[in-house]
């Protein structure tokens, strides 16, 4: 599904090169829930904004689906992002004034594609996010969980290959964040759905598949919860 190789980022701060990623490798599985986790500055957050082709890498591949995403214009990797991905983000990112059918329509217009039957998706995307009776709500009357699940429905709208989430529950308290981590398990696990999620917090990496620790702009460890010390090792992170 996704394939990273070789990534370098670098950023130029006066007349100085940081080197933010450092030639990372990376496979990511089709339907996989992974968590991307470290301390600030480690890259995690440039990694999710590459593979979501918002930025490009300096050097190294980037491959979804088997699209060099690093290899196409701007105009191909918007059309591509339109296609194949969809994001979800800490602060949301909705239109405050309008309702929550409208935000999560609102990635359907730039292609067109607001049918009859797009607009059935999106009353069963409001009811499998637990949204029921909200569809005309505006989105700044509603409280943050809220707010998230109506980005989380606007983030699957396209029915898009990969979902790639930052910091989501970020903003939401213990338990707004649990109800919010067992949507994204339930789009995982019914629909088969590929998540990449960057998270400062063990417990919501603890619902992934696997943990990618990231440290100094290269993978410092990867968990996966089909070893056996999976459990132990983030009871130990979370003590």
């Amino acid at each position: 599904m996704i394939k990273v190789s070789g990534l370098t980022k670098e950023f130029l701060q006066g007349q100085e090169k940081t080197e933010v990623l450092k030639g990372i490798d990376l496979n990511i599985e089709e339907g996989e829930f992974v968590a991307i986790m470290g301390p600030s500055g480690s890259g995690k957050s440039t990694l999710l904004q590459l593979l979501g082709g918002l930025d490009v890498p300096t050097k190294g591949d980037i491959q979804i689906n088997d699209k060099f995403l690093n290899r196409m214009k701007e105009k191909e990797r918007t059309i591509f992002r339109r296609k194949n991905l969809g994001f979800v983000f800490q602060n949301y990112q909705l239109l405050p004034t309008l309702t929550v059918e409208e935000n999560i329509a609102f990635p359907l217009h730039a292609d067109g594609k607001v049918t009859n039957e797009r607009i059935k998706m999106i009353h069963e995307l409001i009811q499998s996010v637990g949204l029921a009776g909200l569809n005309r709500k505006r989105a700044n009357l509603l409280s943050g969980g809220q707010q998230q699940r109506v980005a989380i429905a606007r983030g699957l709208v396209n029915n898009p290959t990969v979902l790639l989430a930052d910091e989501p529950t970020g903003n939401l308290d213990r338990a707004r964040a649990e109800e919010i981590l067992g949507l994204f398990l339930k789009f995982h696990r019914e629909n088969k759905q590929t998540i990449v999620m960057v998270t400062h917090d063990i417990f919501a990496a603890g619902f992934a598949d696997r943990i990618i620790l990231f440290k100094d702009g290269v993978v410092d460890q990867v968990i996966s919860r089909k070893d056996g010390d999976y459990a132990k090792y983030l009871a130990n992170f979370m003590a």
